[in-house]
């Protein structure tokens, strides 16, 4: 019979202590465990957000930005302040190049176009979507193009004839190299049947600065978001020549034709999108999901989308890069068609 430990008191422990054992280690092990609660508990900005635009203030990306620093603000979207940030110049790539600084880091949040698009298929960035971390598309604009009201050009007819004699004779103004509002000078020169390289194209930083520049006859033609154009058309101190959407807009705009009508097929909409940094943390990604998401249900942000001609279009993560995804191949094909992709 084999004999028993002489430490058997080591060994042999009696079921009532055992149970009570197991119950303190159970008990310890919990303590010790991460809680479940805060494991996942959503994210919350920490400090200061700062909201990147690429253009100067006065331009269509500021004024959405601002309206989204606003509705933040004052209806506590969020327990932190907010701050519109302008890192103007180089077609945007400034404010790319900016974000890109701080990755991993959800408290820096870029106003996006189609320029962040445009720019890289046409050479003028090495940045573009893929690396940023695409975040919420919120809304549309068309884009028109205008004239000092005291201008010779009285229609785009009469544009169209000026550049068959001499498309050097033309001088156009966009707020960035490569944008929407770039291609759409390219699509009217190519219509008249102008090489769309040697066209005279002066850049500005921003909305505000065409419309000055406009209104200053320092440019014969610039094209822009038709927000920045509404004043001072409504004013009489500039002549819209055309917008470049399938259908005509309403209310104040009514009266102004689109460039299909007038034998050029050009549709430019100027989104406006949200990109955050890379690699930032999939909570922090959803959590600025649902804000924008409450954003485009705001009745505030509604009521400004109206009154600057805006379309609502509101696409989550996904479905902004699928999104962008698909409007690369397009435009890349646009551009090549123009002879302006590299």
């Amino acid at each position: 019979m084999p004999k028993e430990p002489k430490n058997k008191r080591f060994f042999l422990i009696k079921p009532i202590y055992a149970k009570w054992i197991i119950g303190l280690w159970s008990l310890f092990l919990v303590i010790l465990s991460p809680s479940t609660e805060g494991a996942t508990q959503a994210w919350v900005p920490e400090k200061n957000v700062e909201l990147v635009v690429g253009l100067a203030p006065g331009s269509f990306q500021d004024h959405t930005a601002r309206m989204i620093q606003k509705i933040f603000q004052d209806e506590k979207f969020i327990p932190a302040t907010t701050s519109v940030v302008n890192r103007s110049g180089g077609g945007g790539l400034i404010a790319w190049s900016y974000l890109s600084q701080h990755a991993r880091d959800p408290h820096f949040l870029l106003i996006t176009s189609p320029t962040l698009l445009t720019s890289q298929i046409m050479g003028f960035s090495p940045l573009g979507y893929k690396d940023m971390t695409p975040v919420a598309t919120l809304s549309g604009q068309y884009v028109g193009m205008a004239v000092n009201a005291h201008s010779s050009l009285k229609n785009a007819a009469q544009l169209m004839e000026r550049l068959k004699k001499d498309e050097s004779s033309i001088s156009f103004a966009s707020s960035s190299r490569g944008s929407n509002l770039h291609i759409l000078i390219a699509m009217v020169g190519k219509s008249a049947g102008v090489n769309v390289k040697k066209l005279k194209i002066a850049i500005f930083q921003g909305g505000g600065e065409l419309t000055t520049a406009a209104l200053g006859d320092h440019v014969d033609v610039i094209a822009t978001a038709t927000s920045n154009i509404l004043p001072h058309y409504q004013s009489g101190k500039l002549r819209l020549l055309g917008i470049a959407a399938p259908h005509r807009l309403s209310g104040a705009l009514k009266d102004v034709p689109t460039w299909k009508e007038q034998g050029v097929d050009a549709i430019a909409l100027n989104w406006s999108g949200i990109c955050a940094p890379r690699s930032i943390s999939p909570s922090a990604l959803a959590a600025w999901e649902s804000q924008f998401d409450r954003l485009q249900k705001n009745a505030t942000w509604k009521s400004d989308l109206e009154k600057n001609f805006q379309e609502p279009h509101f696409l989550n993560s996904q479905q902004t890069l699928d999104s962008l995804k698909e409007e690369e191949k397009i435009l890349r094909a646009a551009l090549t068609d123009l002879g302006l992709a590299k």
